[in-house]
């Protein structure tokens, strides 16, 4: 069944997700700050653009955002033009950014004080996931409304798993990039240590990705960090923001991350270099520069 779908935020992943819903045969409509990005997306797939987030809303039966970070999520939700003005009652509200727990769980009590469904669904696979509509999607909320939404996220993802109540999609966010940082430091100092070593590193990983260091940063990244180029998907700067509402949430549940905190920092160094819009798998850039 083709259903009326919004799309707010059509940045790097957000992009080619809602492309991915309207190839699916549903009737989309997009909302970007700006503008000229809607007008790009409109060229290349069927559905419209609303001049706010509020229009974009009205009216749809299911509703996504993918944006920033916590303030820009309040901005598209509750603020003065935000789809919360205008969902109607039974409609879906999916939200697809990375952001604090907290404001999931904000945002479900305001959902359900108007009536309709919330999941907080952030995503992870990086822009090639997104590109190749074969994301992972972390979803919080209830379960009813996740059976409804379910079949709409399968449109741009290839794992859809419901964790728990709202909130549980942004925690298992915060493990994932908790786990994909330590799992970038290691892959850096192993290659590096290779080189050094004067070792042809592209053999080495051929040998040991078939065995116990195997992962998806080893077999999507050695290549291009051996090479020294770091133009291939999730930048430096969001890294940052994500560890960030990682940290504090630690703070909060008395969970210790003395590794995180530390590549966190070595984030900030590479920042330094210039190396803000950088992929993770640049870590390895401040070892080589040594």
């Amino acid at each position: 069944m083709n259903c009326k779908v919004s799309f707010i935020g059509l940045g790097v992943m957000g992009y080619p997700m809602a492309g991915y819903i309207s190839k699916a045969g549903h009737n989309v409509t997009v909302f970007n700050r700006t503008k000229s990005k809607a007008e790009k997306w409109i060229k290349q797939y069927k559905g419209e653009i609303a001049e706010t987030p509020e229009d974009a809303a009205r009216d749809s039966d299911f509703i996504f955002t993918c944006v920033g970070n916590d303030e820009d999520l309040k901005e598209v939700t509750i603020g003065s033009k935000g789809i919360f003005n205008s969902i109607k009652k039974g409609s879906i509200y999916i939200d697809n950014t990375t952001a604090s727990a907290s404001i999931a769980r904000e945002l479900d009590k305001n959902a359900k004080a108007h009536s309709f469904g919330f999941l907080d669904a952030p995503v992870s696979g990086g822009q090639a996931g997104a590109e190749n509509g074969a994301l992972t999607v972390m979803v919080g909320g209830d379960k009813n409304d996740f059976d409804k939404a379910k079949s709409i996220i399968d449109c741009y993802s290839k794992k859809v798993q419901l964790l728990g109540p709202s909130g549980s999609g942004q925690l298992a966010k915060m493990v994932n990039q908790i786990c994909i940082a330590g799992l970038v430091q290691g892959l850096s100092e192993a290659i590096n240590f290779g080189l050094n070593a004067g070792l042809k590193m592209e053999n080495v990983i051929e040998v040991i990705s078939k065995g116990a260091a195997q992962s998806w940063q080893m077999d999507n990244r050695y290549k291009t960090m051996i090479e020294d180029k770091f133009e291939f998907g999730f930048a430096v700067d969001w890294m940052r923001k994500d560890l960030k509402i990682a940290m504090e949430e630690a703070k909060k549940n008395n969970s210790s991350l003395p590794v995180t905190k530390i590549i966190d920092e070595y984030y900030g160094e590479i920042q330094k270099m210039g190396g803000s819009r950088w992929d993770t798998s640049s870590l390895i850039r401040r070892l080589k520069k040594k």
